[in-house]
């Protein structure tokens, strides 16, 4: 396994509470990221590049998304998001700032134990799961609950690893949604009825995997695969039109002509 291992024997409590922090953790632990995204269906045929999106993000609201073929299906890179005078001054929600720009409650070990208000959301490619994957904190609540007592999280851990996906660090646990699970989009949660396993990065705090393992939708979810973390990213990638910008990392020729006789 990638990474030492992070949970205790027969200490439950503490490792389920791990866990959670993990969930919570994803807005302060990366900035760019760049990924592979699969749907997971048993049914479809068993072709390795179908339905794979390749993403390229970057923190606060860059998106660029491609087929596995290379054809932009999506580009944007959130900086040009105008709001008029009345908006400005007439909610509340205008006013919060970016989540790296305030400070959480951290655990001991560098987690995220309690979340700030904040202008949370990544940017979102088809439906809300795309930003609760980015962001898995609907699997733990901002904060933890007042006591530990059954049914009181919103999501129930019945299992709990350690594992790798794609040769990265991971927490594996088999949960279900409880009463008080709120996911970010109701139509496309990440947990459907009855139990699902889930996959969160350790160094990320993303959800990389999300199968249902029960129930009408048995063995459908996603999967992604992490190719890269906090990545030089210019503006000019996240355009469908390229500026032409000049990447100053490169050598810049300056070609001098003879002087006119």
């Amino acid at each position: 396994m990638n990474g030492a291992s992070v949970l205790r024997t027969g200490d439950a409590a503490g490792n389920a509470e791990v866990f959670r922090c993990l969930c919570r953790s994803s807005p302060w632990k990366w900035d760019s990221l760049r990924f592979e995204l699969r749907a997971v269906n048993p049914g479809a045929e068993e072709d390795p590049s179908a339905g794979i999106l390749r993403a390229w993000t970057r923190r606060p609201g860059a998106l660029r998304v491609e087929s596995a073929e290379g054809q932009l299906l999506y580009s944007t890179t959130g900086i040009n998001d105008s709001r008029d005078g009345f908006y400005v001054s007439a909610t509340r929600k205008s006013w919060l700032l970016p989540p790296h720009l305030v400070t959480p409650v951290f655990n001991g070990i560098d987690l995220v134990s309690r979340r700030p208000e904040a202008a949370y959301g990544e940017p979102i490619f088809g439906n809300g799961r795309w930003s609760a994957m980015l962001d898995p904190v609907e699997l733990a609540g901002n904060a933890p609950v007042a006591y530990e007592t059954p049914f009181a999280n919103p999501v129930e851990i019945h299992e709990l690893s350690e594992t790798d996906h794609g040769g990265r660090h991971t927490l594996e646990a088999v949960v279900s949604p409880n009463l008080t699970y709120r996911p970010y989009d109701a139509d496309n949660p990440l947990l459907l009825d009855g139990h699902t396993r889930v996959r969160i990065d350790w160094r990320t705090g993303i959800c990389v995997s999300a199968v249902a393992l029960d129930g009408p939708l048995q063995g459908r979810g996603h999967s992604l695969t992490i190719l890269g973390v906090d990545e030089y990213m210019l503006d000019d990638l996240f355009l469908e039109v390229s500026m032409n910008l000049t990447d100053v990392r490169e050598h810049i020729p300056w070609p001098v002509r003879p002087h006119p006789a």
